[in-house]
């Protein structure tokens, strides 16, 4: 398997000293350590090689693609920049792991990705590169998304709409993310946080009108469209509803397990406890966790 398959000096042996390996061995430079990753999962796929990487096809790795991601993603918020390296090492195995299942298929290489990146960035940032000087990001933004519709247009018959490029797969609040940053970035937009604000009061009253009548159908798309509006509020005060959820619900699974903690000590369970009782606790573990002593 292409992340558990690791050559290990023996005993006494000092790490790197293994010469068994030499041909995989990289030279320490960043094109030398990626071809001889790329040559690893080659031989992991040749026969004789792995049987778990021979058998997996671009669906099939699909979940440690996003397993990664999310992996890379909890490094960040808890800054371990250690397992960060580690992480982004996960992710880049990844990379390469579908790169080389394209190009067994003789559809591109990882070379092919590489370069249309690299050609990418220089086309997307005529700022930097010869091009009028921009200064805010905004105007980067804003750039990045037209210059993106015009290559489109360019190289289909029927240009794409501006929404298009925006992946059904990632998670919604990402999605609505997405799509209200690139509708900004042709000119549809609020003017500010304060209309976004008096639009999520709007959605909220609507919201609790549709639950209140018990009509579930309706509620659930007035939900939708509230959700959106947080977003959209999020997005203009300059952080992303995403990130914010992940915290706050990361601090309430913390809160919660205090709760458990506190109420273990008493010698309590949680089945045993009213509501009143439970709501005790929940306040005195919110208490230490903003530093309070125990009333």
């Amino acid at each position: 398997m292409a992340e558990r398959e690791t050559n290990r000096p023996s005993k006494g042996q000092p790490a790197g000293s293994d010469t068994r390996h030499d041909e995989y061995a990289g030279d320490g430079s960043l094109g030398g350590e990626i071809e001889a990753l790329e040559a690893i999962m080659r031989r992991l796929r040749e026969p004789g090689g792995c049987p778990w990487d021979r058998k997996q096809t671009h669906e099939s790795l699909r979940p440690y693609l996003l397993e990664e991601t999310y992996e890379v993603i909890e490094r960040i918020d808890s800054g371990d920049f250690d397992g960060l390296r580690e992480e982004l090492g996960d992710l880049l195995l990844q990379i390469v792991f579908h790169a080389r299942l394209a190009g067994e298929e003789g559809r591109f290489q990882l070379v092919d990705s590489v370069r249309a990146i690299r050609e990418k960035l220089i086309e997307r940032h005529p700022h930097v590169f010869g091009g009028p000087k921009l200064d805010t990001a905004d105007e980067v933004r804003d750039q990045w998304e037209k210059i993106k519709l015009n290559n489109s247009a360019d190289k289909d018959e029927k240009p794409k709409g501006t929404l298009d490029g925006v992946p059904a797969a990632v998670p919604a609040l990402t999605r609505a993310f997405r799509v209200q940053e690139k509708m900004a970035g042709v000119g549809f937009d609020w003017e500010n946080p304060h209309d976004a604000l008096e639009k999520l009061d709007e959605e909220m009253k609507e919201a609790s009108e549709a639950i209140l009548a018990g009509n579930r159908e309706h509620a659930e798309e007035e939900i939708g469209d509230l959700l959106f509006s947080v977003v959209n509020a999020a997005r203009l005060a300059g952080f992303g509803a995403e990130e914010s959820l992940r915290r706050s619900t990361e601090k309430i699974i913390k809160r919660f397990q205090q709760m458990e903690k506190m109420i273990a000590e008493d010698g309590h369970t949680l089945a045993e406890l009213s509501l009143e009782q439970l709501d005790g606790y929940w306040e005195r573990a919110k208490l230490k966790e903003k530093g309070g002593a125990r009333p």
